[in-house]
């Protein structure tokens, strides 16, 4: 089984940004602890603070993964674009955030994405990657 997980603007830099929100971890340390966890899957991770790279991997990957676990950041709430190319693949995506986007500024409340997802994971800290990979298990 292959997944992927894509990390959109700003998630390089999870245990700086602002950790009261986010946490004290990096993601390539929570992604080291995912990869032992899941052993037998083919679990790769790739992270763009550009829209279009974003796109450009959602292509790429989306006609032949077993499933996308998607956290496009701030993009989830302004991106058409991401939200076709979504629509356009055949593999299923769950939009994963960290924090809970509902309790947060109103303009998080909308999403791009949800409505060509899976399904949606939020607010359970990094746990919601975990929960995503759980999904495609099922």
């Amino acid at each position: 089984m292959n997944i992927i997980i894509i990390n959109g603007p700003n998630l390089n830099l999870l245990g700086k940004r602002e950790p009261e929100i986010y946490g004290s971890a990096t993601f390539e340390d929570y992604f080291e602890e995912l990869q032992k966890q899941y052993s037998t899957i083919n679990l790769s991770y790739y992270q763009s603070n550009v829209e279009g790279e974003l796109i450009n991997k959602i292509q790429e990957v989306g006609f032949e993964y077993d499933g996308i676990i998607l956290n496009a950041g701030a993009y989830t709430h302004t991106s058409i674009g991401i939200g076709d190319a979504i629509k356009a693949i055949t593999t299923a995506v769950v939009e994963v955030h960290i924090s809970n986007t509902f309790g947060r500024e109103a303009f998080r409340h909308q999403s791009y994405i949800s409505a060509h997802a899976k399904g949606v994971i939020l607010g359970f800290g990094m746990q919601s990657y975990q929960l995503a990979i759980q999904s495609f298990l099922s």
